[in-house]
């Protein structure tokens, strides 16, 4: 089973791929994170900002590998403590299906990525910056398998 990270937007800031490897490098070898840019279109005066949405939404659709279970990351989502992520990520290890954690660019997700999605989770009731999400869901899949394990770095 792999875990990706399908994001829209490439060329983050130095910090935000610092954070992001540090926690993917965690994850153990038989569940490891890899994290899919797909470039965001162009948002000149005049851009079509629905069609940018669905492009980026059909390049995020064809990244996913195989048989795929698909989380949504959206405000309007479940909100998901550590223990209820942990549950999560037993669960689709006994799927064994891929996951993919979908997070969308500056309008959001498109409506086909919204449709295939199994599930939404929401990471916080807040408006986040879209390169912050990356290293929030890498520490929290880090820190959830940590708990599954009984790991260290998870102490209550």
């Amino acid at each position: 089973m792999r875990l990706q990270l399908i994001a829209v937007g490439n060329k983050m800031p130095d910090w935000v791929s610092t954070g992001y490897h540090e926690y993917a490098k965690r994850m153990p070898p038989e569940l490891p994170l890899e994290l899919i840019e797909i470039t965001a279109g162009k948002r000149a005066k005049k851009a079509d900002i629905a069609k940018l949405t669905q492009q980026e939404g059909e390049k995020m659709l064809a990244a996913l590998k195989g048989p795929t279970h698909v989380v949504t990351l959206e405000v309007n989502g479940k909100p998901w403590d550590t223990h209820k992520l942990s549950q999560r990520l037993q669960q689709w290890q006994l799927d064994g299906r891929n996951v993919a954690f979908m997070v969308g660019g500056p309008e959001g997700l498109a409506p086909e990525v919204q449709a295939r999605s199994d599930e939404r989770w929401s990471l916080s009731p807040l408006t986040l910056p879209h390169p912050m999400v990356r290293v929030i869901l890498a520490e929290a899949l880090f820190r959830a398998w940590s708990l599954l394990n009984n790991h260290p770095y998870h102490r209550e």
